[in-house]
């Protein structure tokens, strides 16, 4: 499929969440096999039992683009198209049987994010954004237009990894919004771009965490960064901040900057 069209590859990549969702589920509190990688997070075969899926159709119908996944590591990033993949962001979730865990995907155009896909297949949910046009299960969506902290919904994720590294910048969120939830995984992000939540602070991502979201949050009239407010890229460090307003957006980087 080199010449698709761009509305056709969200259709493509839109179906290909719900597939990968389905593997996933076929798994889903089950008795698990559970590896630890060298950075002590957990992997179970449903895990790669998804990559795996994904990867072999993607090699079948666009067998000269890149690709690069979290279980199964990067090829061809010089490409002109590259999809990137977390197969089970939030395998704690997953394994613990919470049901917010995620499918990610981005597909990346010149190193730039196109669209952007998060599937959350218990809820039977997929979220994609292209352009100006952000959709679940294929319905509009739009971020809430909330451009006040002080009266936002805050979500603040990875808190314990924040306070051994940020731990000041934690401090100044934990006093910050009108509500806050300290939370994991990609969910919080889906949900901001539909309007339910207004801001969601992340730390300790890779980039097949962060870039299925950026197309997702701006095609949702969403601002989404590193910590700094620079786009993000392959080379990011794993900070973000995800907002629905340029002033809220302004105002947590007050903090994080």
């Amino acid at each position: 499929m080199p010449d698709i069209t761009d509305t056709a590859l969200r259709a493509y990549a839109s179906k290909l969440a719900e597939d990968a969702g389905n593997v996933a589920m076929s798994y889903f509190r089950g008795k698990l096999g559970i590896e630890v990688k060298e950075d002590l997070s957990p992997v179970t075969v449903a895990d790669k039992a998804v990559e795996a899926f994904v990867r072999e159709r993607l090699s079948r119908d666009f067998p000269d683009d890149g690709i690069f996944g979290e279980e199964e590591g990067a090829s061809g990033l010089d490409r002109n198209r590259v999809w990137v993949l977390d197969p089970i962001d939030g395998t704690r979730s997953f394994l613990s049987g919470y049901p917010t865990f995620g499918f990610l995907l981005a597909i990346l155009e010149q190193g730039k994010p196109k669209i952007g896909v998060v599937g959350i297949p218990a809820m039977a949910e997929v979220y994609t954004g292209l352009g100006k046009e952000a959709q679940c299960n294929g319905q509009p969506i739009a971020v809430s237009g909330q451009k006040s902290l002080s009266d936002a919904i805050l979500y603040i994720h990875e808190a314990e990894h924040m306070r051994q590294g940020d731990e000041a910048v934690l401090e100044q969120l934990t006093n910050s919004g009108a509500t806050r939830r300290f939370a994991y995984d990609c969910y919080a992000h889906a949900l901001l771009a539909a309007g339910h939540i207004d801001a969601v602070v992340d730390y300790n991502l890779q980039p097949y965490d962060y870039l299925p979201l950026c197309a997702l949050i701006e095609a949702a009239g969403g601002v989404i960064s590193d910590w700094h407010g620079q786009p993000l890229t392959l080379e990011s460090d794993g900070r973000v901040i995800s907002a629905a307003t340029p002033e809220l957006h302004a105002e947590l980087l007050e903090i994080t900057r």
